[in-house]
């Protein structure tokens, strides 16, 4: 029997026997991913009350049921525990957070949000880093209080990475 390369959702084949118990494996896991969402993030140990339906992202080091299941998302059913083993971009929503998890080269990144740019309302607020602005210096009138809010502001972008230093 085949699977699907990238979740292995079980095929269905020709003459096979209790088609349905496939069928239903395959829907577990998509319930499970499809717009997937976990309790907490990453977890050693199982839950020790899970309800069905409640999914974890393992960790590293996993212990008790969940040994030998790194990084893999482990959902509780009427069944027990289901394993999925992450794809690359893989992305689920942690709950008590409000933070997105990402599966990225092996290991699972909470919190980090990738684009080029942010849009609000479509108006651009948040773009590429901008070059080097030098701080404010010379001049034959010098005010004081003006160039130390306008280094403050420059000092501020770059902490902030939104105009190299």
């Amino acid at each position: 029997m085949g699977a699907t390369p990238r979740l292995a959702l079980p095929f269905l084949t020709a003459g096979q026997a209790q088609k349905e118990l496939v069928h239903n494996e395959a829907l577990q896991i998509i319930d499970l991913v499809a717009a997937g969402a976990v309790e907490e993030a990453p977890r050693v140990d199982p839950a020790a009350s899970p309800l069905p339906g409640n999914c974890y992202i393992v960790s590293a080091a996993p212990s008790g049921a969940w040994v030998g299941k790194p990084h893999s998302v482990a959902a509780y059913t009427s069944g027990g525990w289901r394993f999925i083993e992450p794809v690359e971009g893989m992305t689920l929503y942690v709950k008590p957070d409000d933070r997105w998890a990402t599966y990225r080269s092996g290991s699972w990144e909470i919190g980090v949000v990738r684009g080029s740019s942010v849009k609000i309302d479509g108006q651009q607020v948040v773009g590429p880093r901008g070059s080097s602005i030098s701080s404010p210096g010379g001049g034959t009138t010098i005010d004081a209080e003006a160039r130390n809010a306008i280094g403050q502001i420059l000092n501020d972008l770059r902490q902030h990475g939104l105009i190299e230093s």
